[in-house]
């Protein structure tokens, strides 16, 4: 196989947004396919007519898009119906597929039976006993067949899996799979082999979840004349102290994450390496990660999906941004200096608007009574120089002069009067996109009424 022949495949059903689980699949799914120059392509499940609807699979296109993880093509399975009856009635003349009767409580109770009895819930194949005149009176009665696959229990059915190793299912403790219901819509089973197959699909990247499916379709591929693409069955996330992904983290969606200030880089970086033996580093360009991806990085210990070092990736990543980047989500008049001043100090680039506050004001703090003395000195100290950039290292030296302050007693009372914060930029650079005269009227504020009159 040459790597331009690749062809991997993500296959959501449109029945609700992406959740981190979704995208960590269609992540590893294009980064392997843009490794090797192949092809990464969305197919809709959409077979569930009820909850599948136009709305969520544009939903899915958008929230790709926002990833940067743009399909090279698309199909829907609606579309395709015609290609699994044919299949269908292939395996059905094939003698692997039959029509069973059992209705959701018989098979329920059989279930019960061999399980008080010590025996695996395995479906009993009773209906291939069936004779036609069986059938016939099953269907006198009203009843429809749903129908099964056949699995040859003869050998174990194995592959090398890309991140598993050697893999293998025993079908003999399986039960045979229903692929059609009684309404005659599909199951997932057969469709996605049908697909795969259509498709090119040479790369089948999901969840370890669905290894039994993999040793169940192993056996659809053989039954329908075609082989099995390969398989890489990713480690499930866990939850930030290693136990099950709690259902609000589990379910976080792309516009969840979109609205907490997530960057699309910062999902990717976290996604893309989480779970592996490489560094989880913000990468921002999605082509230096397919770069460097390798299967044999990930291991078989469940990811850890921790939302606070998401948020603390995130942090990393927004300080390496470019102003033209982001000039368009900045409060107007925010310019590429201030990016560059403010940039250190935020987790989201949203934050950036509660900075811009500070530096363009109005400001409203409480007065610090027991500093009047010390600001009044400052504001007089500030008001005699003259402004420049390099005003901050020139005033709280003169500052130093009138009141043999320095150290934390020096500057701490003064940051907090200008930005009324006791953290946050290198003032050096703040004061000067703050200006003298805001900065002169917030030494008067801060000083309290006596500090105003004696202006």
């Amino acid at each position: 196989m040459t790597p331009s022949a690749i062809v991997t495949r993500f296959a959501p059903s449109p029945t609700g947004r992406l959740h981190v689980g979704n995208i960590r699949t269609a992540l590893v799914n294009w980064l392997f396919a843009r490794q090797n120059g192949g092809r990464f392509l969305l197919r809709l499940d959409d077979t569930d007519r009820q909850r599948s609807t136009e709305a969520y699979a544009q939903d899915i296109r958008s929230d790709l898009d926002w990833l940067g993880l743009r399909p090279d093509g698309e199909v829907r399975q609606s579309d395709r119906m015609a290609l699994y009856d044919a299949a269908f009635e292939r395996l059905r003349a094939a003698g692997r597929i039959y029509p069973a009767y059992e209705t959701a409580d018989e098979l329920d109770i059989k279930r019960k039976v061999q399980l008080s009895r010590g025996l695996p819930p395995v479906y009993d194949r009773a209906a291939l006993n069936l004779s036609e005149d069986d059938r016939a009176a099953l269907e006198a009665e009203g009843r429809r067949p749903h129908w099964r696959f056949r699995l040859d229990t003869a050998a174990e059915t194995g592959w090398t899996d890309q991140v598993r190793g050697p893999s293998h299912v025993d079908p003999a403790s399986l039960s045979d799979p229903v692929v059609r219901r009684e309404d005659g819509s599909y199951l997932y089973m057969l469709p996605s082999v049908v697909d795969d197959i259509d498709m090119g699909i040479t790369h089948v990247v999901r969840g370890e979840d669905h290894v039994t499916n993999s040793g169940v379709q192993v056996q659809m591929f053989s039954a329908l004349g075609a082989g099995a693409p390969a398989f890489a069955h990713l480690s499930l996330l866990t939850g930030a102290q290693g136990g099950k992904l709690s259902k609000r983290v589990g379910s976080m969606g792309v516009d969840e994450l979109r609205e907490q200030g997530f960057e699309a880089g910062a999902v990717t970086s976290f996604l893309a390496r989480i779970g592996t033996s490489q560094p989880v580093v913000p990468v921002p360009d999605l082509n230096i990660l397919a770069k460097d991806f390798d299967f044999s990085s990930f291991g078989r210990a469940a990811a850890r999906f921790d939302p606070e070092e998401l948020a603390h990736l995130n942090a990393k990543l927004v300080h390496m941004l470019p102003y033209d980047q982001v000039a368009d989500r900045l409060p107007q008049g925010m310019n590429e200096a201030a990016w560059s001043v403010l940039r250190p100090n935020l987790n989201t680039v949203s934050d950036a608007a509660d900075w811009w506050q500070v530096v363009t004001g109005p400001l409203t703090m409480a007065p610090q009574p027991a500093e009047r003395d010390f600001l009044i000195a400052a504001r007089d100290a500030l008001n005699d120089l003259g402004w420049d950039d390099d005003i901050w290292k020139r005033w709280t030296a003169d500052v130093k002069g009138r009141t043999g302050r320095k150290g934390k007693t020096l500057f701490q009372p003064l940051r907090l009067a200008l930005t009324g914060r006791e953290q946050g930029p290198d003032m050096s650079a703040l004061l000067p996109l703050i200006g003298r005269e805001a900065a002169l009227q917030r030494l008067e504020e801060a000083a309290g009424p006596e500090g105003r009159s004696a202006a």
